[in-house]
C-alpha cells in the first residue's frame, strides 16, 4: 500500500510538472514575439533583445511551479523584461566605464612616463645647446635665465654695457632655438 501511495504522488508530481512544463510553453508562444519587440525597442540591438528574453523565460523556467500564482502575466512578464533590460543595460554602463576607467589611466600612466622621458630628453637637449654657446655668450645667459637676473644686473656684474647684454641674450636664444629645433627634426625624422 505504501508502494501504491509513493507511485500515485509521483504521478500526480509527474503530470503537475507536465501541467507546469505545457502552461510555461504556453507562456512562451503567446508572449515571446511582444517580449522580444519590447526588448529590442528598450536596446536597439537584436542580439542583446534576444538574450534578454532567454534570461526572462530562464527566470520563467525557474519559478515554473509558482505560475499559477502569478495573477496579471502580461504585466509580471513586461516587468521582469523590464528590469531584464535595466540589469543589462546597467552592467554594459558600468562595463563601459570600466573600461574608460582603465584605459585612461593606462593612458595616464604611459603619458607620465613618456613625459618624463621627454622632458630628460628634452633637458640634455638644452644643456647641450647651452653647452655649445661661446663661453661670454653662455654666461650671460645662464645669468639671464638660470639666475633670474635682468639686463642691468648682469651688465653691472660683468662690468659691460646693458645694450650688449640683451644682444647676447637675443643671440643665445637664436642659438639655443635652432640647435634645439636641428636636434628634435634629427629625432623626429
Amino acid at each position: 500500500m505504501i508502494e501504491k501511495q509513493a507511485n500515485i504522488t509521483f504521478n500526480s508530481t509527474s503530470s503537475h510538472d507536465e501541467a507546469m512544463e505545457m502552461l510555461f510553453t504556453d507562456i512562451f508562444r503567446s508572449h515571446e514575439q511582444s517580449l522580444h519587440t519590447l526588448a529590442y525597442r528598450l536596446t536597439k540591438d537584436e542580439a542583446l533583445a534576444k538574450d534578454i528574453i532567454q534570461e526572462v523565460f530562464v527566470k520563467l523556467w525557474e519559478i515554473r511551479h509558482s505560475l499559477t500564482e502569478i495573477e496579471n502575466m502580461d504585466g509580471f512578464l513586461f516587468r521582469l523584461t523590464r528590469n531584464k533590460v535595466m540589469d543589462f543595460l546597467r552592467k554594459a554602463s558600468a562595463d563601459e566605464r570600466l573600461k574608460m576607467t582603465i584605459w585612461e589611466g593606462m593612458n595616464s600612466i604611459l603619458n607620465n612616463e613618456t613625459s618624463v622621458l621627454e622632458t630628460k630628453e628634452y633637458h640634455i637637449v638644452i644643456a647641450k645647446a647651452i653647452a655649445a654657446l661661446p663661453p661670454k655668450r653662455r654666461e650671460i645667459y645662464l645669468l639671464k635665465m638660470d639666475e633670474g637676473m635682468n639686463y642691468q644686473q648682469i651688465a653691472d656684474e660683468l662690468n659691460i654695457s646693458r645694450h650688449t647684454v640683451k644682444h647676447q641674450v637675443s643671440f643665445a636664444l637664436q642659438s639655443v632655438r635652432a640647435f634645439i629645433l636641428s636636434s628634435f627634426k634629427t629625432f623626429l625624422f
